[in-house]
């Protein structure tokens, strides 16, 4: 399997992924939206024998309590339905965390699995006193700090890429 940076020629299969695994196009159509709108972004696929395996995407989002935070949102992030529970969904979340340390981005944010997210080092954002503009369980709504201490004393509100409000 190859993680790499999305290609023009991926976004078919993307699409087409992403509809598989959510059984709708709510993500399918965000991944189009993100990719359109957002500066910068992160899009990356799973590849293997020629197949769009897995997908992840991140783009920026903003605090309210500090606008200058680089932060980024992680989502959607899908794997085919039948290669889930192979790894590739953890692969892919370490190289796109790699790729926002690159970005020297300070922390990411992600509505997701309480299970699978925190082996990565994601924490409820609640316990930084930061909320999500969406009405979730404080268990699905998680803050990575990139940076040592980008997040105390942030108290506020996160926001994702305005790309998502419109889907």
């Amino acid at each position: 399997m190859q993680i790499r940076a999305e290609e023009e020629r991926d976004r078919a299969a993307v699409y087409k992924l992403n509809r598989a695994a959510f059984e709708s196009d709510v993500e399918a159509n965000l991944a189009v939206a993100v990719r359109l709108q957002a500066d910068p972004h992160i899009s990356l696929v799973a590849a293997e024998a020629g197949e769009i395996i897995g997908h992840i995407m991140f783009s920026p989002a903003t605090l309210s309590a500090d606008p200058e935070l680089l932060a980024m949102g992680l989502g959607p992030m899908a794997v085919l339905p039948r290669r889930q529970r192979e790894g590739i969904g953890s692969a892919l979340v370490r190289a796109g965390l790699d790729d926002c340390r690159q970005l020297e981005v300070q922390a990411v944010f992600v509505l997701g699995h309480p299970q699978f997210y925190p082996r990565f080092g994601f924490v409820p954002a609640s316990s930084y006193a930061i909320s999500s503009t969406y009405d979730v369980p404080d268990e699905v709504f998680m803050a990575l700090e990139l940076k040592p201490g980008a997040l105390s004393g942030k108290a506020g509100t996160m926001r994702y890429h305005r790309a998502f409000d419109e889907i």
